[in-house]
């Protein structure tokens, strides 16, 4: 029998014995950041039976290496925190020497209240067992799931994979952005371990640990407390990694997906990738009840048929990656408990982006790696009071490689051999030119000229046409660059839990302090000379003046010098610092929460120094590190207030107020001095590839900040109602409104005073009124250089936000469901998940396109729904344990399409309609989306202590293709169709064994 089934079925078995223990999770605090969950509740009696204070209370679990004890206060209540999540049996020892036990399971970052009523017993020792489901910790909208849910559901190996369950969410399969939750997608937070794996200047997922070594899962979708440091504009979803245990215990899975498992996708492509996956564990004791550890090693493996281009057979697509964890769990007495973990990820592709009519050298290739760091400590202090600590640390280094590099790295003054040119870096092969309409005689020479070279770079690297002609057109060479980036994030914090008792109140107090920096270091070079064009004389487009250019080279680099030298590295950082408070007050069936966070973010560019005689206060150093802005104490104080009524046992009601001041931003690196979009240095060639000269071609340059601007903040408030119906099945119900202001984006400095442009509309007086952002900009500029652009807080710029929803929770031995339905409204005139083409990539927080010129500015069609916003969202998680060792999951979703808009640049006098709405932002709606997906788990006991297992995932039962992201462009003939589709039915087959 799979030992975790054990736990369950033992728990829930024995529920017929409940008398006199009710057992629910109800509002209690739980601990800052940190991977454990608590106990607490009360002892009573009947009048003068026997002694309510000074009961001593044990918990005991196979996850924690020592007990953990407190023991009961002179009015019978009683804590046990920072207990590792995982389940738990109690005793209750009297001072008479009777007994009483029970269990219950403590879930991540919540807190069981197991409260006992003593009845008198003769001689035996009388052990009952609860079930506890109704769950919240540092929010009034939390839930959380344990393993036996997150193993048994068809969720797929990735973290991201694993979001689709968490109730009132959006079901996304986007690669990159997160799902909508009451916010933008970039706003979410996502931790393991307590670690931020958020995309540091982007806000995105982008680390994928895998599920297989998650134990427990906790979500906080609102009403936050001033408990964990939570600042999150969407949801703040934690895990925690198994741990050892006193027992030996490994795991060995193989999982499998070919291309022919998959059913045919709507959009025609036919996938041609069989996908594998490698899974084991091993845990234990190294000192027996002191030192646990837990390994795992992860292996993916994707591989992709042979392509054959114009030119002939490419090589195939691989990804392959190892992924290594290990983790110990320290108890060196039971007042103190430590973890440490430690994984690192490394992934390589080749054989990716090769164009139909390119060398299958031109291929590229990417590597990655990822390092995860977590350390973490809690120390109590008697039955009252603890302090804790944790250190995090994440790293991800990534690269586009070309899969051919070439041995060398050019100097400016280098001449370019022009008769070998697939060996200098990426050639395209022109084609032959016509003579222009009245060309004279000059003109037709020169192009002849030009079509003799042409013609024998076609003879030379031209590909074999449908005609059985050489042809141009074609790429040659290697891939032309190397982008290499590296993100990192590291904090530390503190925290220090004490219990106070005045009178009939109970103050439960919290302060912690969190020091956290993050950064990227972006470095970028090409490949040989990088991309080489024949322009012969001409120009690219053959419409420039005849000049002694025959070859332009575009050299990329991260940055350039004012002297166009490369700056070969572009660092950004920024820094923060949160303090925060809590006391929740307990006063009868009343209680109240009060406390706030308190935070000062500093970002970091390149480029400057401060200069105090200079009117900007800087002046210019290339590549030198400089405080670009730091907000100010007061602008981000976030209140965290509540009150909950507990007008029965198991039923409550709730109502809160909370302040965010969201920290994803990518300002650091956008506004920053040295920063060049893709910067690119032109070289010039002459007919015999002799240097002639070499110029910058900066796609942007550093930003100034307008004064006092306020950060980002989005202002929460919630009602809401639980109920726990029987030992099984609870209840809850909830309406939220949150309000979204003070967004910063890159405008021009001159925007308000646009006037009036065309029919679309044009600036509203209020907003001229108040004219440049920065009035003497031109003056900074004269001084420093810098973009006409300039950070400011977008005008009027709101979003807003309205939630109802219905959950409910049954579980048993057998059956577990949670079902919930959500409806909301998302609206507002700034839509930071719609500000490309494509949107589901590593866009620009804070320099996006909004506001980059008429029709892109906030009153623009701008107000309506934004493209979060889906009203209607059904979703069911569920798990049946059969009576033959059988595990049954299923996962359904219904849920309102995305809401977009026409855009058109027509009306505003623009060729360009990118983010140009035609129309009131939102009035149109991609279709409805549901689907199911199921697994089927088997376990077989073949040998005493060891189970073997077989497992069928599939995925979108019923091959529902929906179709989303519609293509706005009102002048494309693909207006209105859909640009993506749902993923098609597919199904994963596993075996594995474990002991």
């Amino acid at each position: 029998m799979h030992t975790h089934w054990k736990n369950r079925s033992s728990i829930s078995s024995a529920l017929l014995l409940t008398a006199g223990v009710a057992t629910t999770m109800i509002v209690a605090p739980a601990q800052a950041q940190q991977i454990t969950g608590s106990v607490k509740g009360t002892v009573t009696a009947p009048s003068g039976s026997v002694s309510v204070s000074g009961v001593t209370v044990t918990a005991t679990s196979d996850v924690m290496p020592k007990p953990r004890t407190a023991t009961t206060r002179p009015d019978g209540s009683y804590s046990l925190l920072y207990l590792l999540p995982g389940y738990y049996e109690l005793t209750f020892t009297f001072a008479d020497g009777s007994v009483r036990k029970t269990s219950t399971q403590v879930l991540l970052e919540q807190a069981s209240v197991v409260d006992l009523a003593y009845q008198p017993a003769e001689t035996e020792v009388i052990e009952i067992y609860g079930s506890a489901i109704i769950t919240e910790g540092d929010s009034s909208l939390s839930n959380s799931f344990g393993e036996d849910v997150i193993s048994n559901m068809p969720v797929g190996q990735s973290y991201r994979e694993m979001l689709k369950i968490l109730p009132g969410v959006e079901y996304t399969e986007n690669g990159k952005l997160g799902p909508s939750a009451g916010g933008s997608g970039v706003d979410n937070s996502y931790a393991l371990d307590g670690v931020d794996l958020s995309l540091p200047m982007f806000g995105n997922l982008s680390s994928e640990p895998a599920t297989h070594d998650i134990a427990y899962l906790s979500v906080d979708r609102g009403g936050a407390k001033a408990i964990g440091f939570n600042r999150a504009g969407g949801f703040s979803v934690n895990s925690t990694s198994k741990s050892g245990t006193n027992e030996f215990h490994g795991s060995l899975e193989y999982r499998l997906q070919n291309a022919d498992f998959t059913a045919t996708p709507e959009d025609g492509v036919i996938s041609d990738v069989d996908q594998s996956w490698i899974i084991g564990s091993l845990s234990g004791p190294i000192i027996e009840d002191t030192l646990y550890f837990y390994g795992s090693y992860y292996r993916p493996e994707e591989t992709g048929e042979d392509k054959v281009t114009a030119y002939g057979p490419a090589k195939s697509y691989k990804s392959t990656r190892d992924e290594y964890f290990g983790k110990l769990t320290w108890a060196p007495t039971e007042e103190i408990l430590l973890n440490a973990s430690h994984r690192v990820s490394d992934k390589e592709i080749t054989g990716a982006s090769i164009g139909e009519f390119e060398t299958d050298d031109r291929s590229q290739g990417s590597e990655s790696k990822i390092n995860i760091t977590s350390i973490d400590g809690s120390w109590l202090v008697g039955d009252a009071s603890s302090f804790t600590f944790k250190y995090a640390k994440y790293k991800e280094e990534g690269a586009t490689l070309p899969d051919v590099m070439l041995n060398f790295t050019p100097v400016m003054g280098d001449a370019l051999d022009s008769s070998d040119l697939a060996s200098q870096g990426a050639f395209g092969i022109q084609s032959l030119r016509d003579y222009p309409e009245g060309a004279d005689a000059a003109t037709m020479a020169q192009y002849d000229l030009f079509n003799s070279y042409a013609q024998q770079y076609i003879n030379q690297y031209g590909y074999v046409g449908d005609d059985g002609e050489l042809s141009g057109g074609g790429g040659v060479g290697v891939y032309p660059t190397i982008d290499s980036v590296e993100y990192s994030r590291e904090s530390f914090q503190v925290g220090f839990d004490t219990e106070l008792y005045t009178g009939n109140l109970t103050h439960m107090i919290h302060l912690g302090a969190r020091w956290s920096e993050l950064g990227e270091d972006l470095r970028r070079v090409s490949n040989g000379w990088g991309s080489i064009a024949y322009v012969g004389g001409l120009g690219s487009d053959g419409e420039n003046d005849v000049s002694d250019v025959f070859y332009e080279v575009s050299i990329e680099a991260a940055s350039f010098n004012p002297d166009g030298t490369i700056i070969p590295s572009l660092k950004s950082s920024s820094e923060s610092i949160d303090l925060e408070f809590n006391d929740e007050i307990q006063h009868g069936d009343f209680t109240y929460n009060i406390g706030f966070l308190l935070s000062q973010d500093t970002l970091y560019g390149q480029g400057l120094r401060e200069n105090s005689n200079n009117l900007s206060g800087y002046e210019l150093a290339p590549g030198e590190k400089y405080e670009m802005y730091k907000t100010d104490w007061k602008d981000m104080f976030q209140p965290r207030l509540g009150v909950k009524w507990e007008y029965q046992d198991g039923a409550n009601v709730f109502a809160n107020y909370a302040s965010y001041n969201p920290n994803a931003s990518s300002l650091a690196r956008a506004a920053s001095w040295d920063r060049n979009i893709r910067g690119t240095l032109l070289v010039h060639f002459d007919e015999n590839g002799e240097y002639l000269a070499a110029g910058g071609a900066p796609g942007s340059s550093g930003k100034f900040f307008a004064d006092n601007l306020r950060p980002r903040r989005i202002d929460e408030w919630t009602l809401g109602t639980s109920k726990l119906l029987t030992n099984q099945f609870f209840v809850r119900s909830h309406l939220r409104y949150r309000y979204g202001s003070h967004f910063w984006e890159d405008m021009p400095n001159g925007a308000r005073l646009y006037g009036e442009y065309g029919p679309a509309g044009g600036v509203p007086e209020n907003i001229a009124a108040k004219g440049l952002y920065i009035p003497n900009l031109d003056d900074m500029r004269a001084e420093v250089g810098g973009s006409s652009y300039v950070i400011a807080e977008v005008d009027d710029g709101q979003t807003k936000y309205w939630e109802w929803s219905v959950e409910g929770e049954y579980n048993n031995d057998k059956v577990f469901v949670n079902a919930s339905y959500v409806w909301s409204h998302y609206y507002g005139n700034f839509d930071q998940d719609n500000t490309s083409t494509g949107n589901d990539a590593n866009l620009f927080i804070g320099s996006s396109n909004y506001g980059d010129g008429p029709g892109r500015m906030p009153w623009d069609f701008r107000y309506g729904n934004l493209a979060g916003d889906k009203p209607h969202k059904v979703k069911i998680n569920s798990t049946y344990t059969t009576d033959w060792d059988g595990v049954l999951g299923a996962f359904f979703i219904f849920q309102s399409g995305g809401a977009w808009t026409a855009w058109d640049g027509t009306p505003y006098g623009y060729s360009s309609s990118t983010t140009r709405y035609a129309e009131p932002a939102g009035t149109r709606r991609d279709a409805s989306h549901w689907q199911l997906d199921l697994s089927y788990t088997q376990y077989w006991e073949f040998v005493e202590g060891y189970t073997a297992r077989f497992r069928a995932d599939l995925f979108n039962v019923f091959d529902n293709q929906t179709g989303y992201s519609a293509n706005p462009l009102m002048t494309s003939e693909l207006f209105g169709q859909p640009r993506n589709f749902y993923n098609p039915r597919r199904i994963q087959l596993a075996v594995g064994i474990e002991f």
